[in-house]
């Protein structure tokens, strides 16, 4: 017999930023009532998020300082023509250490997994076995809502752990190394130096279309392996550990990379009176795609609120939301011009002259906090792409627009 549950807050979706979010309320409110609910079985999904020191706050870091499983006191990038060691802090988390933290610090009760969702409004959330929670307020962290209002190119990857009994000899990340041949786009290769003998390498791309061939990205790793001179652990058989029984960590996805498009439009396709977190509510950045800064910055002001009414969340996560967009118009102009303005195979000399500038900046651009001053230098100088195509590109498509 179908059961309802009643609660204070019901997030739907227990990804990176449900899963945050359900940690800040409890830490902030631990007689709330709160209900996390996924379809999957854990919390966090199969994941790797990285971010740099400062993409978060001091006064936030509370939230993610007890998820960090690996941190580095600096980064590499390579390009053809500029390499170079960045002495910023940065730090990855993995999902298993999410999905252990939220199981320790949430009563059983408030963990609903493994529940596939059928309807979700401001009030109530419907099972798909007819169980019904009824909320104070629900919040929808369920990931992308529809793109379709978006303008975008996007950005795409298959990203593998490796194990190098001999070592791989990385001392830091590889945040970009584009010394690799140009496909698809901007391509380079990221690295994680987990450990001596374990290193996570990801393959990205900042292409035209949305389609992954996974099998040719996968073999690419391979191939970057061995160019690296890694010899790779291998089973009785011969094959490199991974996919045999699946053993270690492999993930792929399709990030957006927007350029413009109706905020609101797409806000709405989410749920009109809807509160929202995360890639639902727009709260990624508009050129790497990623959503942990955002995603930690709403799980903060949702703590500070004292009122949960469903009305209340939607007007909070819409305000913050839009303001949200309103101020990365930049950073929209940006991805215009690398889409639209520059060469597939030679958009790799944006991110080149970028990386020459200084970190203080590098670091605010990733945060999705550049100052005018930032701003200013990104554009000064002969840019990497043509004149006349990156103004033909801006105006044609009005990227920047906050609709």
């Amino acid at each position: 017999m179908a059961a309802t549950i009643r609660c204070d807050v019901a997030i739907v979706g227990a990804g990176l930023a449900g899963g945050l979010l359900a940690l800040a309320l409890a830490a902030r409110h631990p007689t709330l009532d709160l209900r996390l609910i996924d379809v999957a079985d854990v919390v966090g999904g199969n994941h790797i998020w990285s971010f740099f020191g400062s993409d978060v706050a001091q006064a936030d870091r509370w939230i993610v300082e007890p998820l960090v499983c690996h941190g580095w006191r600096a980064y590499d990038v390579a390009f053809p023509a500029h390499a170079r060691t960045i002495n910023q802090t940065y730090y990855s988390i993995e999902s298993a250490r999410l999905d252990a933290v939220v199981r320790a610090r949430l009563p059983d009760r408030a963990l609903m997994l493994g529940r596939k969702v059928a309807a979700v409004t401001p009030t109530t959330v419907t099972l798909a076995d007819g169980d019904r929670i009824e909320a104070t307020g629900v919040i929808d962290a369920r990931g992308a809502a529809d793109l379709g209002p978006l303008e975008a190119g996007w950005q795409k990857f298959v990203g593998r752990e490796l194990v190098v009994p001999d070592g791989h000899g990385l001392e830091r990340p590889v945040v970009m190394d584009a010394t690799v041949t140009q496909l698809d786009g901007y391509r380079f290769v990221y690295c994680l130096p987990f450990s001596p003998t374990r290193v996570f390498v990801e393959d990205t791309y900042y292409s035209d279309s949305a389609s992954l061939n996974h099998k040719a990205v996968s073999r690419r790793i391979d191939a970057y392996a061995a160019a690296r001179g890694w010899q790779v652990a291998a089973d009785a058989d011969g094959a490199t550990a991974w996919p045999r029984n699946e053993p270690l960590h492999e993930e792929r996805g399709v990030l957006p990379v927007v350029m413009g498009g109706d905020f609101d439009a797409y806000w709405r396709s989410g749920g009109r009176h809807l509160a929202k977190a995360g890639m639902r509510a727009g709260l990624f950045h508009p050129t790497t795609g990623y959503s942990l800064p955002d995603a930690v910055r709403t799980a903060a002001a949702i703590a500070r609120r004292t009122d949960f009414a469903s009305a209340a969340l939607h007007d909070a996560t819409y305000a913050l939301a839009k303001a949200t967009w309103q101020a990365r118009g930049f950073y929209r102009m940006l991805d215009t011009m690398l889409f639209r303005a520059a060469e597939p195979d030679e958009r790799y000399r944006v991110l080149q002259r970028f990386y020459r500038l200084d970190p203080r900046l590098i670091g605010r651009f990733y945060a999705g906090q550049s100052t005018m001053g930032d701003k200013a230098r990104v554009l000064m100088g002969r840019p990497p792409v043509p004149v006349g195509r990156a103004v033909r590109a801006l105006i044609g498509s009005g990227a920047g627009a906050a609709r």
